[in-house]
């Protein structure tokens, strides 16, 4: 059983940064497509960023593009979100995703197979 944690969330004021990382166990998340997707109050959960197994492969939102990256270390089993200027519209759960499926990178939820629990990230105005 794969299992993802999620850590680094907090609260920071517009204009910072934040790292978040996601630390996977259970059977290896080499092959696996990796993403963060994020759900404010009352909104639906949506797509952050993605990155492919082998970490040639990386799609973001429109709304996150140029502010994010997300990478990899397979060696480490751990995927990243480092995430600057951030705003307070970033402000949400953000929760990490696998998808055992070998394949392109996939903005769907339904694409994800297994999930971590989320973590709070509250940017200040």
């Amino acid at each position: 059983q794969v299992q993802l944690v999620e850590s680094g969330g907090g609260l920071v004021q517009a204009g910072g940064s934040l790292r978040l990382s996601c630390a996977t166990s259970g059977p290896t998340n080499r092959r696996f497509g990796m993403g963060w997707f994020r759900q404010a109050p009352g909104k639906e959960r949506e797509f952050v960023a993605a990155i492919s197994w082998s970490g040639g492969s990386t799609d973001y939102a429109d709304s996150v593009k140029g502010r994010f990256t997300i990478s990899r270390d397979n060696a480490k089993n751990t995927v990243s979100l480092q995430m600057n200027s951030l705003k307070p519209e970033d402000t949400a759960v953000y929760y990490c995703a696998a998808d055992r499926v070998f394949r392109p990178v996939v903005r769907g939820t339904g694409g994800y197979d297994y999930w971590g629990q989320g973590t709070q990230v509250t940017v200040s105005s």
